[in-house]
């Protein structure tokens, strides 16, 4: 049976409503749990997979736990190196906005500064302000079509080097709160690891552009004319035609393939509260258009490891 089939089959096509031409779909009639069939869990991949991000309105009877069930059917699921998980948990992740840390308001792929960084990530809506707040997710894969394939030979042949270590007070908008959690618990283990700069999907085959705010500088490549290339190959990522904006409701799931995506949480809410729960389920090692794997340069504790439960979300 033909993927197509499978989604026909077990999620009818009249359920699965495209949200943007290039990049996300609702999909409706499903309540998600971990004792979903086989099969249906299937064909919710195959449609991560056509879609790169899909939502679900709804799910308001998911609990932590649950969501960790259902995210597990889906891959391996692991903690944030830095951050933690709520206590009890083996990979939900609380973004409070209260908190330091819960405004990603950079476009990024979650986690690249590690070498098998995550390959999914499943998201609740647990408390959302009455406006602002939206999530807006690129397509990676159809920015690297959109090059010439001058540029595309280019691309497939550069190298980059992420971390976790990167201006963050340098944004617009950042509070103390954030600027703390950032040194104290962000960067308190520095990483560095040289990836591709295109990927090869190891599922679907298709290239996709791995760039984003962790990237510090291109392998061999001066800085001056570095960033000249991050801002043309990142430009074509983030154009509007090639992404989707979710306006959460509390409920709502969002599962995106992070090999083929970057995302970017809109800060535009104030001091208003706004709480999600992230599952992140493990991810394999970019492998170039060439073969060549990414390789982890770096790991290293600035400062002595302190009791992860301090940063876990109760």
């Amino acid at each position: 049976m033909s993927e197509t089939d499978l989604i026909d089959d077990v999620i009818p096509r009249t359920d699965v409503v495209k949200r943007a031409v290039r990049i996300g779909a609702e999909v409706k009639n499903i309540k998600l749990s971990g004792d979903l069939p086989s099969r249906t869990i299937a064909a919710i991949n195959s449609l991560l997979l056509e879609h790169k991000v899909i939502f679900f309105r709804g799910q308001g009877h998911l609990d932590d736990a649950e969501q960790e069930r259902f995210a597990a059917r889906l891959g391996t699921l692991v903690p944030h190196p830095m951050l933690g998980v709520t206590k009890g948990m083996a990979s939900i992740l609380e973004l409070d906005s209260t908190r330091g840390g819960g405004r990603a308001d950079v476009w990024h792929a979650d986690g690249t500064f590690a070498d098998a960084y995550p390959k999914i990530l499943v998201l609740r809506a647990v408390v959302m302000p009455p406006f602002g707040g939206d999530t807006v997710w690129s397509n990676t894969a159809a920015a690297y079509l959109d090059l010439a394939p001058p540029l595309q030979r280019l691309a497939d042949e550069l190298w980059a080097v992420h971390s976790n270590v990167f201006d963050y007070a340098g944004m617009a908008r950042v509070r103390d709160i954030d600027k703390k959690h950032f040194d104290e618990v962000f960067t308190r283990t520095i990483f560095e690891t040289e990836h591709p700069v295109v990927r090869v999907h190891p599922e679907t085959g298709e290239r996709a552009l791995v760039l984003g705010a962790l990237v510090q500088r291109f392998v061999g490549v001066p800085k001056y004319d570095g960033q000249k290339l991050f801002d043309l190959f990142q430009s074509h990522i983030t154009a509007p035609e090639n992404t989707v904006r979710w306006n959460w409701m509390e409920g709502d799931v969002a599962i995106w393939d992070n090999r083929a995506t970057q995302h970017y949480a809109v800060n535009d809410y104030g001091d208003q509260h706004r709480v999600v729960r992230r599952a992140t389920i493990d991810g394999d090692v970019p492998v170039s258009v060439d073969g060549r794997n990414s390789v982890r340069r770096l790991k290293v504790n600035k400062q002595p490891p302190i009791d992860v439960a301090q940063h876990s979300r109760s």
